[in-house]
This record gives C-alpha cells, structure tokens and sequence, in this order.
C-alpha cells in the first residue's frame, strides 16, 4: 500500500486492499493532513473509478487526501455485489477501516449519497461530514423505479460509451450539454491502468438495492433523524433520475443540512459546475478543519 501523494487521479495508481474477503480496488492521492479528515468519495449506479470528475477530484486533493474505490463487485473489486444498500454501507465501512481511517468526510453521488447515509447511520464514529449529490431518503418520491422514458438511457451502446451519461446527468440545454461533453473528455482523459466496466451482475444487483432504498413504506424518512452529521446537500433544478424534490426533503428531516440547487442541470450538476460545486464544499468542510478559521 503506498502512501497519498500530490497526484491527481488521472496518474494516481490503482491499489487493493483486502477486508471482509473482499479486494477493493481504489485510488489515494491529494495532500494528507493531520488537521483534515479525508474525503472519501461512494460513486452511482453504473459507475467505476475512472467515472470520477477530474475536475473535482483533483480540486480538492489540493489541500486534502482523496480516496476513490470500487466497492463489492464494481470494476476490479472482487466479490458479488449486495442487493441492499445496508450491506453495501457496510462493506464501505470495511473498506474505510481497512486502510486505517478511524475519521473521514464521505460525498456519495446518486445511489452512493444513499450508501452515505447509510453508512454514516451506522458508523457515527467513522463519518464525520457528508455532501450527499443527486440522492434522496429511503420511500423518496419517484425512487421506486426510474421512469419509463429515463430507464433505457442506461442499455445504450454508443461508439464513445461514456457519452451515454449526457442525457442522464445533464439537461438537454445546449450550454449543459456542451459541459457534459467536457465532462466526457475529462474522463475519458485517462489512458492507463484504467477500470474495467461494471458487470452485468453487478448492474442487477445494483439495480435490486435501488429499488429496495426507494421503495414508499411507513415511517421511511424516520432514520434521517439518526444521522446526526452536518450534511451538504446538492442537486439539480431538474434530476430525472432522482427527483429533486428529494434533496428538500433531506434538508428539512436531516438534523443539520443546508442545500443548494444549480440552475438549468440534471443528475449530474456537480459536473456541469466544477468550480461552484468544489468551492461549496470547500466552504462547507472548513468549518470543521484544524488549520481552517471556523
């Protein structure tokens, strides 16, 4: 296991690390600091290490450590993927010790912000901030299943696979797009040691635990109250994969959250508005850090 470096991602190797009998394949750069907790990012559906913003990624390993992974049966960890977002809370946990972090801040994007909340529900000694994009809470509305319209996004085959992320993260604007062809090049930037795509197992498996978080059941939003962590929590004006209305109702039942929207965005905002997005959370973490002004 190396230690962090000043890397950015697109150099930083990939490396494993055992727990659980799981391998998790991960990525460590950035600058540690003894006065600034980690950040450790829990990615989307469908999504693999090299599906990282660079753009945001390598922002905040400027002043901080950033940690990437796979987690169970993405990409080039081993083991079969869970059908719960519990179970996958739970190997990230794994994950998160096993490489020795006793404290970290976690930003979960999409089914990763659900992950996030899970985990920081049941680690409160382990997660100390959350930043949570392009979630919702268990029973949220419209996260039963994907609409009709949207669900066939996620099987197109295209010439440049990654492009198939354009009408799902961002809106059919032509500025927002024009960003998510960016987006694209700053991902497809990579060209060695790179992540192998997500199983058609893993995407069932996946798939199952979205549909158990989102299914509408009593007393669902309930758990928010247990969450006892500043959360930031971000969105578009218009997600059609996790319905925006599903980040107010984070913010009003998580015990310490602040929201912000970005305007004329989809799924996938913090990609379209790098600079807003990474100061945000910048401003947001520092209120906590050692060697930053509260």
């Amino acid at each position: 296991m190396t230690s962090p470096t000043t890397i950015g991602s697109r150099t930083a190797p990939t490396e494993f690390v055992a727990a659980g009998g799981v391998s998790f394949a991960y990525r460590r750069f950035g600058t540690p600091s003894a006065s600034v907790a980690p950040l450790v990012f829990i990615h989307h559906f469908m999504g693999t290490l090299d599906t990282h913003d660079t753009a945001v990624t390598d922002t905040f390993a400027r002043e901080r450590e950033v940690i990437l992974f796979d987690n169970t049966g993405v990409g080039r960890s081993s083991g079969a993927a869970p059908t719960r977002i519990h179970d996958m809370a739970a190997d990230a946990a794994s994950f998160i010790r096993a490489l020795g972090m006793t404290n970290v801040d976690v930003l979960g994007f999409s089914m990763g912000g659900e992950v996030a909340q899970q985990l920081a529900l049941d680690n409160p000694d382990l997660v100390r901030r959350l930043v949570l994009v392009g979630t919702g809470p268990r029973g949220g509305q419209g996260m039963a299943a994907l609409a009709p319209d949207v669900a066939p996004l996620f099987e197109v085959q295209l010439d440049i696979q990654e492009r198939m992320w354009l009408p799902i993260f961002f809106s059919p604007s032509q500025a927002s797009q024009a960003s998510g062809e960016s987006y694209v090049e700053r991902i497809r930037a990579r060209t060695e040691d790179r992540d192998i795509p997500v199983s058609a197992a893993t995407i069932a498996a996946h798939a199952a635990a979205f549909a158990e978080w989102g299914a509408p059941g009593p007393n669902n939003l309930d758990y928010l109250a247990g969450i006892n962590r500043p959360a930031l929590v971000v969105n578009g004006s218009n997600d059609i994969i996790i319905p925006t209305i599903n980040s107010y109702v984070l913010q009003q039942h998580l015990p310490d959250a602040e929201l912000v929207i970005y305007p004329d965005s989809n799924h996938g905002s913090h990609f379209q508005y790098p600079d807003r997005f990474t100061r945000h959370v910048i401003d947001f973490l520092a209120r906590w850090d050692g060697d930053r002004p509260s």
